[in-house]
């Protein structure tokens, strides 16, 4: 049984190797660089919406963007409409917590923030989780889903 168990050990053991040998980690400065970038992107995102600088968005936004709101979904012109008439204007993000996870070409980040806005001319503040969706083509970053949801009890 002990032979077993140390011929199933090694058997793992070069399995593993293997595996990590064919599918190499970026190293851990380069990814660490990586998702401090997206960070910092978001939250530049957050300012161009505030400032409704649509000439910034435009080609962060990816072509097939969607936009999840409380009350509707929209396509990236939708949205950058929405911005630049005025109907939505994201005054200020103030958040609190960030992460972002990296899978291959994909980027999750993730932020809780209390959103400033006004729609329909009437200023509202939020608590809200928000999900962007970024992805990279051609070594930049662009985003591809965002999606509010709002965090009751606070």
């Amino acid at each position: 049984m002990l032979k077993l168990s140390i011929l199933l050990s090694a058997v793992a053991a070069v399995i593993g190797s293997s595996q990590a040998s064919a599918t190499p980690a970026a190293p851990a400065a380069e990814e660490g660089s990586e998702r401090q970038g997206l960070l910092d992107l978001s939250r530049q995102k957050w300012l161009w919406m505030a400032e409704r600088d649509i000439s910034k968005l435009e080609p962060l936004f990816h072509p097939a963007a969607h936009f999840v709101h409380m009350g509707t979904t929209m396509d990236r012109a939708g949205e950058l409409d929405v911005i630049s008439t005025g109907r939505i204007h994201y005054k200020h993000a103030e958040i609190s917590d960030m992460s972002v996870e990296l899978i291959g070409d994909t980027a999750i980040v993730i932020s809780r923030l209390r959103l400033v806005a006004v729609v329909g001319g009437n200023e509202v503040t939020n608590p809200f989780s928000v999900t962007e969706t970024y992805v990279r083509q051609d070594r930049r970053w662009q985003l591809a889903a965002m999606a509010f949801t709002r965090l009751l009890g606070e």
